[in-house]
């Protein structure tokens, strides 16, 4: 029996290893939060592998995809980006070591042959597997070896008994060895295949704890015996499930998976997302919303759920809101100056420190900092009613009053109590109730007829901007 051994001295280190194929969405996100989180709950190292080896479907976009989305969300790692393509020698390497120990063998057994002898197999009900034609044993006659073909390089599967390992997330696990056909390992060209280059890796950056989705489960056995015939022992691992969609399908790009840059671009809160991606798969008691600083305090392997968790858009930005709501407004009022400046508003126009009192007015309004910024623009630019609303509100019956408001505002002190005094004064004096009149005073000021109490929303306006508006209509 082959067993992994947890590893319990020495310092923890994870890695994340995305293949740069396409965009990284949640679901890649959620996979790299938490051998992320992990490393950073138990001081040790996070460690970037982008496995490259794909070329033909690896692009530089797609890496540049993973280090914009990992910086903005905090997550840097403590070495790398490490890429596959750099280190073929290594593999070569390792792939000469393991042949020279009898434990990798070649294979010349063409694609059509394989795919015969599959086909041969799959009308028999068996398992397709390979059958070990070219594998070397005491006593055996192996064909000839054909003139001009070039080989790949199989490993030498262990034959009988079980790889096993204890899995953080599905517990134990345990397959026969014999399930198990001899794996390539190296193509014709000589280039090693991704379940050799991953154990190499991990070998070499010393990784202590694999965290990574469940669909590598079935490559794990295999990796293993890999680890075993370079002297090697595995590291913990921990199966994740997978993150489904709204439509109850892996997520995936080809589903409609939105890369991670796009909901940085939609106003989202990096530690929001954060929260959210945690608990799609780890919880700490009933604890929905945490910010960063205890999530890394709570973070452990051994709450991890082993159900599927379904991403919810909604959720998440109700989740986004009550971190936006529990945000310093100085805090907010950064993150939103250059939103604003992308949406026109000139960078000294910001400086004029109101942007932190708009935000801690409209907050408790929004689900995402671009919603806010779309608020504090009303602020800083022109204002252009909705047709709707002024025809609604703003109607020749009450120009008398808005005329009288803009004269009493024009007199008073500038600022909340005097010009909720100037309101009530005219407001006595035309014999009118508070909505007759902020209904239209907001629509004029800023363009719509709902926003917080009105006095609030005047003075960050301006005296200038409000009495010409109130006039100009």
């Amino acid at each position: 029996m082959t067993e992994t051994t947890s590893s319990s001295a020495g310092r923890v280190r994870t890695r994340f290893a995305p293949s740069p194929t396409g965009f990284i969405h949640l679901g890649n996100i959620r996979s790299a939060l938490y051998p992320w989180a992990f490393a950073r709950a138990t001081g040790g190292d996070f460690i970037l592998r982008i496995e490259d080896t794909d070329v033909q479907r690896s692009s530089q976009a797609a890496v540049d995809v993973i280090l914009d989305g990992l910086q903005w969300l905090g997550m840097v790692p403590d070495e790398g980006p490490f890429y596959q393509m750099q280190r073929m020698d290594r593999y070569r390497a390792a792939l000469a070591d393991l042949q020279a120990a009898g434990h990798v063998y070649p294979c010349y057994m063409g694609v059509e042959e394989l795919d015969a002898l599959r086909a041969r197999q799959l009308a028999d009900k068996e398992k397709p597997r390979y059958d070990g034609t070219w594998r070397p044993e005491d006593g055996k006659s192996l064909p000839p070896v054909p003139a001009g073909v070039q080989p790949v390089l199989r490993f030498r599967n262990p034959q009988g008994g079980v790889v096993a390992w204890d899995d953080k997330v599905k517990g134990r696990v345990e397959i026969r060895n014999d399930e198990l056909d001899d794996l390539v390992i190296a193509r014709p060209d000589g280039t090693p295949t991704y379940n050799f280059c991953v154990v190499v890796d991990d070998i070499d950056m010393r990784i202590t704890h694999v965290i990574r989705g469940d669909d590598h489960v079935n490559n794990t056995p295999r990796q293993i015996n890999i680890f075993r015939a370079l002297g090697k022992e595995p590291p913990v691992y921990a199966h994740l499930p997978t993150v489904l969609d709204e439509h109850g399908e892996k997520m995936s790009k080809r589903n409609g998976a939105k890369p991670v840059t796009h909901y940085r671009d939609e106003g989202y809160l990096p530690d929001a997302l954060l929260n959210y991606l945690a608990r799609l798969g780890w919880s700490h008691g009933d604890d929905e919303i945490f910010s960063r600083e205890q999530l890394l305090c709570w973070f452990d392997l051994d709450h991890l759920g082993r159900s599927a968790a379904q991403f919810d858009e909604a959720k998440l930005r109700w989740v986004n809101a009550q971190h936006l709501k529990a945000m310093a407004d100085d805090a907010l009022a950064a993150l939103l100056a250059p939103q604003l400046q992308q949406q026109g508003v000139s960078a000294q126009a910001l400086t004029d420190g109101r942007l932190p009192r708009i935000c801690a007015l409209f907050k408790d309004r929004c689900d995402t900092t671009l919603a806010l910024a779309n608020w504090a623009h009303v602020f800083y630019g022109e204002v252009a009613p909705a047709q709707a609303e002024r025809a609604q509100h703003v109607t020749e019956d009450i120009a008398p009053a808005l005329d009288a408001l803009a004269d009493a505002l024009t007199a008073c002190a500038w600022d909340r109590q005097s010009i909720g005094a100037a309101f009530k004064q005219v407001l006595a004096a035309q014999d009118l109730k508070m909505p007759r009149l902020a209904m239209p005073a907001r629509v004029l000021t800023v363009g719509t007829a709902h926003t917080p109490s009105v006095d609030a929303v005047l003075e960050l306006v301006g005296r200038e901007k409000v009495v010409a508006r109130l006039r100009n209509r």
